[in-house]
């Protein structure tokens, strides 16, 4: 079985790449006070929708959604909350840009690897590495998306999320399902082989952005040291 591994020192990824490594890994601290950007001049920097989001992130995952008030988030881009409303009409289609963007950033990588000409192990290794370098490199919209999202009251706003999260769902499974094709996995089911590898990785990207005072192995590490240990058990040679 090809066990490819994570090269020594080989960070995660900026974002606009999540699947590329560049560089050392830096965690993100996703609660420290945010720095209010100086308010631009009128026709200049209100028109920079990407930055309202980037400061809607920090202020959902910090306030929640509750606290997040298209005042506050406002004054932290240095606009007026008029200028904010030219762009989005209420919080929520913030939170909703958030959420399909970060969704669909994930399922760009699964199709990219979905397109190598590697084996199904391969495959699935890749596809689990690379969501947790997603987790870490937006740890913000990860946590939004994945963690505790406001969405999950309305069936109207998952729509597109749910589509995404689909996509990036049937991707995986057919990956483990080709494994179980082929006679190679030791214990149970594609179905629970799934669940399990996703549970997992879930588990150690929201530890590491939750909890960044505890003293973590360095994250290339601890990932390929529970990547091994989980496809050894599931997967024969």
């Amino acid at each position: 079985m090809n066990r490819p591994h994570l090269a020594a020192g080989r960070g995660f990824p900026s974002s606009g790449h999540a699947h590329k490594p560049q560089g050392p890994i830096l965690m993100t601290m996703i609660l420290e006070p945010p720095r209010k950007s100086a308010r631009k001049a009128k026709g200049d920097g209100h028109l920079r929708r990407a930055e309202i989001l980037r400061a809607a992130e920090r202020i959902f995952v910090a306030e929640g959604y509750e606290g997040a008030t298209i005042r506050k988030i406002a004054d932290e881009v240095g606009v007026s909350s008029t200028a904010l409303y030219m762009h989005f009409r209420d919080k929520d289609q913030i939170l909703l840009e958030i959420c399909t963007v970060a969704m669909g950033q994930l399922a760009a990588i699964n199709r990219e690897i979905c397109a190598r000409p590697v084996d199904s192990v391969s495959r699935v290794r890749m596809m689990l590495e690379a969501y947790v370098r997603f987790a870490l490199a937006h740890p913000n919209a990860y946590r939004l998306v994945f963690c505790a999202s406001p969405l999950a009251d309305s069936v109207k706003k998952q729509h597109a999320t749910m589509e995404l999260g689909r996509e990036c769902l049937d991707r995986f499974s057919g990956a483990i399902g080709q494994i179980a094709a082929e006679g190679r996995l030791r214990t149970g089911d594609p179905r629970t082989a799934h669940q399990a590898l996703w549970a997992a990785c879930h588990g150690l990207a929201a530890l590491m952005i939750t909890k960044p005072d505890v003293d973590w192995a360095p994250p290339e590490e601890l990932l390929g040291v529970m990547l091994d240990g989980l496809l050894y058990g599931l997967i024969a040679d």
